[in-house]
Formats: C-alpha cells, sequence, structure tokens
C-alpha cells in the first residue's frame, strides 16, 4: 500500500474514480502492454481513484492468475500517483485469496463483490464479508450490488465489526434504500454511486450526500466524462442537463438492449475511438454492426459537448 487510510478514504470519496477495461488479445489472454498504456491515458486525466479488475474490468471473467496480474500491472503503472482498489469476491475463500494476492503486490484496497449464490440471507451476507475484511490489511468497499444488497441494519453491524472497511458502493440505485444506509451509519463510510452508467444516477445520488460514482464511459469519452462530474459538483443544472440528454439517455436506452452491455458497449467505445482492449469473454457478447454503428455517433455527440 502505498496510501494511508485517511488518503484512500479521501480519494474515493471526491472526484471522478475511473474503471478500467481489461485488454485481451486477438487470443483472448491479457495483454499486459496494451494495459499498461491504457492506465497511463487514464492517470493523464483528472480522477482520483482507479479500480482495476473490477465489474467494468470482468472480474468475474479473469482466473486468478490473470487477477494478480492485471493488479500488479496497474500498481506499477500508476506508481503511486493516485490509489489502486482491486477487486476481491465468489466465496469467502476465494475472496481471501484475491484480497491475499491484491495485497502481496501493492493495492491499496479492495472492492468486495458480492458472494456467488443466488439467495443469502442478511447476517450470511454480514459474515462472508466480515471473514473477507478480516482476513486483510487492505482497505475494503463493500459493492451492494446483487444477490448481496445489505440493508441499513447490516451495513452497521459490518462497519461496526471491521476497522478496515472504509466505503459503500451502491450498485442497485433504490434511492431510499441507499438514503436509510447514509442516514443511518453516517460518515463512519464513504459512499459510492456504482450502477451501471451511474451518471444516470448523479444528481439523485448528489442530493443524499453520495458525491462520486464509478464512470465507466471514462474508458472512451474522459473529457466529457470528468467536464459532468465537474459540473455536477459546481451545480450546473443546465449543462448536466444537456449531457444527460444528448448522451446519457440514449447511451442507456442502447445499453438496455441486451444485459451485460455495461461492458460489452465500453468495449466497443473504446475500440472506436482507437483504444482497443479485444472483444469480452463469455457469457458476455460483443455489440452488433448496427449497434457500434449507433454508439459511434454517441461518441462523436459526447466529444463535442
Amino acid at each position: 500500500m502505498k496510501f494511508s487510510r485517511e488518503e484512500v478514504v479521501q480519494a474515493i470519496g471526491d472526484g471522478l474514480l475511473s474503471f478500467p477495461i481489461t485488454d485481451f488479445d486477438q487470443e483472448g489472454r491479457f495483454d499486459a502492454e496494451s494495459y499498461r498504456k491504457r492506465l497511463e491515458w487514464f492517470i493523464s486525466h483528472d480522477i482520483s481513484a482507479v479500480f482495476v479488475a473490477g465489474g467494468t474490468g470482468e472480474f468475474f471473467n479473469l482466473t486468478h492468475d490473470e487477477f494478480r496480474d492485471v493488479v500488479r500491472v496497474a500498481v506499477e503503472t500508476v506508481d503511486g500517483k493516485l490509489p489502486v482498489i482491486a477487486s476481491a469476491g465468489l466465496s469467502v475463500e476465494s475472496g481471501k485469496a484475491y484480497a491475499k494476492a491484491a495485497e502481496e503486490v501493492g493495492a491499496d484496497g479492495i472492492l468486495l463483490m458480492p458472494p456467488y449464490l443466488t439467495e443469502c440471507p442478511q447476517d450470511g451476507l454480514v459474515e462472508y464479508a466480515r471473514q473477507i475484511c478480516d482476513s486483510t490489511r487492505l482497505n475494503v468497499i463493500y459493492y451492494n450490488r446483487g444477490n448481496g444488497i445489505l440493508d441499513a441494519g447490516s451495513v452497521t453491524a459490518l462497519a461496526n465489526a471491521c476497522p478496515n472497511l472504509v466505503g459503500l458502493k451502491d450498485g442497485k440505485g433504490d434511492i431510499q434504500a441507499l438514503n436509510k444506509i447514509v442516514k443511518t451509519v453516517g460518515d463512519r463510510l464513504v459512499y459510492i454511486g456504482g450502477v451501471p452508467t451511474a451518471e444516470i444516477f448523479a444528481e439523485a445520488y448528489l442530493s443524499i450526500g453520495v458525491n462520486t460514482y464509478s464512470s465507466a464511459v471514462f474508458n472512451f469519452v474522459p473529457d466529457m466524462a470528468v467536464t459532468f462530474y465537474k459540473e455536477l459538483r459546481k451545480g450546473n443544472s443546465e449543462v448536466v442537463k444537456q449531457i444527460t440528454l444528448d448522451f446519457f439517455i440514449p447511451f442507456v436506452d442502447l445499453r438496455d438492449r441486451k444485459k451485460g452491455y455495461a461492458v460489452s458497449l465500453i468495449k466497443a467505445g473504446a475500440e472506436i475511438v482507437g483504444r482497443p482492449a479485444g472483444s469480452v469473454r463469455a457469457p458476455l457478447t460483443m455489440p452488433t454492426s448496427q449497434e457500434r454503428e449507433t454508439l459511434a455517433s454517441l461518441i462523436k455527440v459526447a466529444e463535442s459537448l
């Protein structure tokens, strides 16, 4: 770890958070050199942290060895300029193994993904997260998503049990439930917006005290993503409205055509702007040629905003 807990908390609590896609070559193998160049481009922009091998980075599609290489390359490339947050999860033991690998190669924290199980009780989810938190010195951000949704009482219990739990990332978009958590747990944790295409929720997030979010579209329209975030924080509602109408609403409409497009469209967008990262791995699928044309048109719009 290159950053103290306080520095990580500050970085993830205020500023645009970037979630790079993971580069694969033509044979579908991790392409370390391409990934290194992507990260160099990322950190040349005004962002506050880099979350690697996350949902956008296809954590669920990486082997453990690939995961380790992804995090290692990220730590080496970012080189202490920003905190590097990796992922962990799937099961208690695999979560511990991912956290250990991330710690060994120098990450500053982990984003704890939901367990791989269709249904989970609240007390079981708390225990799942607690055991992984207890296994590492790293800062932990719990990803409240999918089958791992914690209610306000459970988040409180987990925060009380785990000093290294520093944040909660919302992946559901239930503003009522999130507001209950924010008001109940208070500033013990940092709160991050994390639904797919989080910008579409940005104003609602900000209204309840969630000051930042993960930006996947940063992968192909970084200047617009940074502009949107800065104008949002300035309270410039006219610019926020224009970008939302001209880009984010049609992008979300395109994203919703098929499950998994929240990741697939990002890889397609990166290729369109000349920074290809290969295709997604199954069970995800890449967009059709017509959908790529629509995305290319949206990118032109974004670059003009």
